[in-house]
């Protein structure tokens, strides 16, 4: 069997014949695909150059220091159903160990987000012709969409050992431990979970998939995020295609 190889910036992704034997592109893009000039391999190659670029950028933004608690979309706040004992603990004096809380839980996800790239390598690695066409021609965040359907449970595997024990490293369980205790001490209060570990799982990756998403739209909208000439034909194709 022949195989087919395209270096991209962050593997060589080989792709082979028999996964596009059975290609049949959605009956709204089939019209396009006949009328314009990249062939189907230009295509698998641009989408997945694209989609690693994205997702490399977006899980070393993260992983840096302050990733997660220098960028306001993405930062990790006390949990909705604790905001009250927040702003009581606040009141009473313990700003500092609320403000412990915050850091640690970010820092915990920064950790976190080093996690990410492989599992969106493997995702990426595993596309059909379908897929990628379909997210090309799909709406401007079609392919953050495939990734959440595709990498959340991988990533909860990964994230939330990594989490549990980052927040263990940086005091997060301890501080919240105690935020949580101090607050189910005052009367007639709705007591709240000490344990923070799903939740900042869960928000560290929202905020992975927000950075994809924004990452996803600029290489759509901005020509000169499209780093390779396949990227720019293809992408080239799709403006037109969808315009």
């Amino acid at each position: 069997m022949k195989r087919f190889y395209f270096t991209l910036p962050f593997l060589a992704l080989s792709i082979s014949l028999s996964s596009f034997d059975s290609y049949k592109p959605a009956p709204s893009n089939y019209n396009i695909l006949a009328q314009h000039s990249p062939s189907p391999f230009e295509i698998g190659s641009a989408l997945k150059d694209a989609l690693l670029q994205g997702t490399a950028k977006s899980a070393s933004k993260l992983s840096a220091v302050n990733g997660y608690f220098a960028n306001a979309e993405v930062k990790l706040l006390f949990p909705p159903e604790a905001r009250n004992a927040e702003k009581a603990l606040r009141g009473i004096g313990l700003g500092k160990l609320c403000d412990n809380v915050i850091l640690s839980m970010n820092r915990a996800a920064e950790d976190a987000a080093k996690q990410a790239e492989p599992i969106f390598v493997d995702a990426i690695r595993h596309m059909t012709l379908n897929d990628v066409t379909n997210i090309l021609l799909g709406p401007k965040n079609a392919a953050t969409v495939y990734f959440k359907k595709t990498t959340t449970p991988q990533l909860i595997a990964k994230f939330r050992p990594v989490i549990q024990a980052s927040l263990n490293k940086v005091g997060a369980t301890k501080y919240y431990g105690s935020a949580a205790g101090e607050y189910n001490k005052l009367p007639f209060v709705k007591h709240i979970n000490p344990d923070i570990t799903d939740y900042a799982t869960a928000k560290a990756i929202d905020g992975l998939f927000i950075e994809i998403a924004k990452e996803e739209l600029n290489i759509r909208q901005n020509i000169s995020a499209r780093s390779t000439p396949v990227m720019q034909k293809v992408f080239a194709f799709a403006d037109k295609a969808l315009h």
